[in-house]
């Protein structure tokens, strides 16, 4: 009752919020969208959340902070003198990807090259950057599990805090392990203007159908005075069902979904600077989206292997309860993510700048209910009846440093530093209590060093990271259906040097070239080949598929940046001598972890056009393709392409904004996949379809009341599937989300 009674005030709230936008009249922020600024093409070992505290709330406050990062270096860095491949996605794209979707990996596939088409799920399985996983981080804290990626670390907060985001692209090392693909850094928001400020913002979306809306509530708290800044924020958010564009209800995926479901975050961030350079500062961040249990999954019809994917009846969910033996036995599945840190920095200490940061994460997701194979167990029920849901858990707390001296000698920057981590991750079965993959306890020690030198206007960069790393495993047994086999524990230890290495020349004119060099580090998802064993006799030191995976990633590229626009492209080459890749087996429908040599090689591309103050142009394009071998322990001919699990397929976004006036925006937004057909194998052809699909903004600012924006997703209402779905899986015949409108409004106070 009194949950019922929250929300019914919530959504009253809310529509307060939209009657007001028409009726009444608080000065607001510039209006809705604004044309993004240049987005740097340019490739980086950046730094994490010390210096976004550098890095303005306003975007408009400093036109130049999208050429300064954090991420890798964790002290500010100017993009023109790191050699390699940087998408900063500014706080105005935040801001008009967050008008049209809240879907998190939707709004990176929008404005990131190299990044896979969204599953619109909580499931980001087969969703890569330059067909590697990618390390996800929340100023510059790990939410990545890579030791059991569940493939659910990307949905970890709400975007309205976050203020920029930072991507690398390619595998590095400077962030620590699960850099395969490359960093995405959120960077949060934090109080920049004196005195005290308020925001509060709604929205509210829906498809035209039975249940199909969503709906939230956000505000934040800012307050700066003297030598004190704190900001605190909460969000709330609803969602419905969501529909294709033929207005059958898309089904629910078994690694949870984003419709029908409820979402909350708390944040707050405080700060105390002292002395002439010093300051220190809190973190803590609790983020919950949980299901709301009102459907059930019901499979549709795939047509028969071999022929067109898209031809056939979607799988689809049904209101009500899936009950087992006439009972719901089925838990709430959630993501549950919770944060905090302590970071001190010193900009001029002994002629340098600290960093230094202590964290503690704890992430939670659990997945929803199934009866299938793996989850029998006769001892418990009869075979076929007995339901279990899967619950992944892992404890983080680490240690991150850097002390960066900017002027060691003439000309050279050295940059010291150390990081320590903690990693328990474990996943059970959350209904009987039973072990799927045993406790992966992971310590990890990392010194490193880096250089930067400057001649004139050439920039040469070159490092070092020294990974030792171990991953302790208590014995342990399998479940039924692997024949209850013991396995015996140990300890894994890891040593790696990993170096990396660049030239970036700035050739006058706006024109800029570069060439670098740089090592990956990471474990295999290790808990697929240790919850697959079934044979008696193993030990844990003794499986091949856990040694570790370590990425040569080669790239060369060239940058122009002018008054009217600006453009990049990269080209790269990754290799890693024992890689790991996902495959489905087709007997059982589970993953299976194939450990053979890869190569992957791409292209990226980014352009803006600014013909006119009022007139803006993005767009963004990138190939990838990715080989490997026929068969473990075999390591050539690299003959095998890889499938849609791993690569995704080629793409093109545009964007158009126009400012017609100072209170008033537009933008129209193209977002395209191409048809591909590769070889999976010796006798198996994998075809996907591409879409191209189209979404819209108008932003208003009405004086006295706020920004209010109105936008479209899937402009056109066009049926597609989504690639991921063009392969035969477990549960993932999904078509895509149809037309959904959105109505928003913020305000400022």
């Amino acid at each position: 009752m009194g949950e019922e009674l929250m929300i019914n005030f919530a959504r009253a709230t809310v529509g307060t919020l939209m009657l007001s936008a028409a009726w009444t009249g608080v000065h607001a922020q510039p209006a809705g969208p604004q044309p993004a600024e240049p987005t740097s093409a340019q490739d980086a070992a950046t730094a994490p959340a010390a210096a976004a505290a550098a890095a303005p709330a306003d975007e408009e406050a400093d036109p130049n902070a999208r050429d300064i990062i954090v991420t890798g270096s964790r002290t500010p860095k100017a993009v023109d003198k790191i050699p390699g491949a940087i998408t900063v996605i500014t706080p105005a794209e935040v801001q008009r990807s967050l008008t049209i979707t809240e879907d998190n990996t939707a709004i990176l596939a929008k404005t990131v090259p190299g990044y896979s088409e969204s599953n619109q799920t909580l499931n980001t399985l087969g969703e890569t950057l330059r067909g590697r996983a990618a390390l996800y981080l929340f100023d510059g804290i790990p939410q990545s599990t890579p030791l059991r990626d569940g493939s659910r670390n990307a949905t970890f907060t709400d975007m309205s805090i976050v203020e920029r985001i930072e991507v690398i692209g390619g595998a590095s090392a400077s962030e620590g392990i699960g850099a395969a693909g490359g960093v995405i850094n959120y960077i949060t928001k934090r109080a920049t203007r004196d005195g005290l400020h308020a925001n509060i913002g709604g929205r509210f979306g829906s498809q035209g159908r039975d249940d199909s809306e969503i709906w939230g509530i956000k505000g934040d708290v800012s307050y700066k005075g003297g030598d004190f800044d704190i900001f605190a924020a909460a969000a709330y958010v609803d969602r419905g069902a969501t529909y294709d564009a033929r207005g059958r209800r898309i089904g629910l995926s078994a690694s949870s979904s984003l419709a029908d479901t409820t979402q909350k975050n708390f944040f707050l961030k405080a700060g105390y600077e002292f002395g002439e350079s010093q300051r220190i500062e809190a973190t803590g961040n609790y983020f919950r989206l949980a299901s709301k249990g009102n459907y059930y999954y019901v499979a549709g019809v795939r047509p028969p292997p071999g022929t067109d994917q898209t031809t056939g009846i979607p799988d689809t969910s049904v209101r009500g309860t899936l009950l087992v033996n006439g009972q719901d036995v089925i838990r709430t599945e959630f993501n549950e993510f919770k944060q905090a840190a302590l970071n001190y920095s010193n900009t001029d200490l002994a002629g340098g700048s600290l960093v230094a940061t202590l964290y503690y994460a704890r992430q939670s997701m659990r997945f929803g209910g199934e009866n299938t194979d793996d989850r029998q167990d006769p001892l418990i029920a009869p075979i076929g009846t007995l339901v279990d849901q899967s619950e992944i858990n892992s404890k983080k707390y680490g240690l991150r440093t850097s002390y960066t001296l900017p002027e060691f000698v003439t000309g050279l920057e050295v940059r010291l530093g150390i990081d320590a981590v903690y990693d328990n991750t474990e996943q059970r079965l959350a209904l009987t209590d039973r072990v799927l993959v045993p406790p992966l306890k992971y310590t990890s020690f990392g010194p490193y060093a880096q250089l930067s030198y400057d001649l004139g206007p050439v920039t040469f960069t070159g490092g070092i990271r020294h990974e030792d790393g171990r991953v302790k495993v208590d014995d342990y047994n399998t479940l039924f259906r692997r024949n209850r086999a013991f396995v015996e524990g140990g300890t894994l230890k890891y040593k790696n040097d990993l170096l990396n290495g660049g030239v970036i020349a700035r050739l006058g004119g706006g024109f800029s070239v570069f060439a670098a060099y740089s090592e990956g580090f990471t474990l295999p998802n290790v808990g697929i080949p240790l919850r697959n064993i079934n044979t008696l006799g193993q030990t844990v030191e003794g499986i091949v598929d856990l040694q570790a995976v370590i990425f040569e990633n080669k790239e060369i590229g060239a940058n122009w940046r002018g008054s009217w626009g600006s453009f990049g492209g990269s080209y790269y080459r990754s290799y890693s001598k024992l890689g790991a890749t996902l495959s489905v087996d087709p007997a059982t429908l589970d993953f299976v972890l194939n450990r053979r040599p890869v190569r992957i090689t791409g292209f990226d591309a980014t352009a803006e056009i600014k013909p006119t103050p009022w007139l803006r142009f993005n767009g963004l394009y990138s190939y990838v393709k990715g080989v490997t071998s026929r068969s473990n322990n075999v390591t050539t001919p690299l003959d095998v392409q890889l499938g849609i699990t791993n690569i995704a397929p080629e793409k093109l976004n545009l964007t158009a904004t126009v400012l017609p006036m100072d209170d008033l925006s537009f933008s129209l937004g193209m977002d395209k996949t191409m048809d591909r057909t590769v070889r999976t194998g010796t006798t198996v052809t994998e075809r996907t379809k591409g879409r191209t699909l189209f979404d819209a903004t108008v932003g208003y600012r009405i004086e006295g009341v706020g920004t209010v924006s109105l936008a479209a997703e899937n402009l056109f209402n066009k049926f597609y599937f989504l690639a991921f779905s063009q392969i035969d899986f477990f549960q993932n015949y999904f078509a895509g989300r149809g037309r959904t409108v959105t109505l928003s409004l913020r305000s400022d106070f």
